[in-house]
């Protein structure tokens, strides 16, 4: 099995992958959760804690522009960034769909949240498609 050295170079194009990730799930997730928030008011669910669930959206943001940077290389499939995008929302999604039948919520707000998780990394992945089409990011070339 080769083993494979990265290059300075490399972990400060996968940290500004991070960054810009993290910086967009930062800017949307307030918009999201309050989103969210109005669409099932009407339900009984679990209470949330924003801080702490702003601080895992960055948390889980930065990890997959740092992830994705390395799934995409420089290839142009999309399929692959589907995937990614969908890999990612689907976990934290289905952790909070978890909780939500843990604590025997309503349907309709577990659903939403898990509809939220994959709306944060779609929107992840097109601002680091931009990013990288800017040149602002270099794509892995591994």
């Amino acid at each position: 099995m080769q083993h494979l050295k990265l290059s300075w170079e490399e972990r400060v194009e996968s940290l500004k992958a991070g960054l810009l990730s993290a910086g967009s799930a930062a800017l949307i997730f307030p918009l999201i959760a309050l989103l969210n928030d109005f669409l099932v008011s009407r339900y009984p669910s679990v209470s949330m804690n924003y801080w702490i669930s702003g601080a895992i959206a960055l948390f889980a943001g930065f990890l997959f522009g740092v992830t994705y940077r390395y799934i995409i290389r420089e290839d142009e499939n999309s399929h692959l960034k589907s995937g990614a995008v969908l890999a990612f929302g689907l976990v934290r999604g289905l952790a909070q769909v978890e909780m939500g039948i843990a604590n025997q919520s309503a349907v309709i707000p577990i659903v939403s949240y898990a509809v939220e998780s994959i709306l944060l990394f779609a929107i992840a992945r097109l601002v680091l498609d931009w990013g990288m089409s800017l040149g602002w990011i270099q794509r892995f070339k591994g």
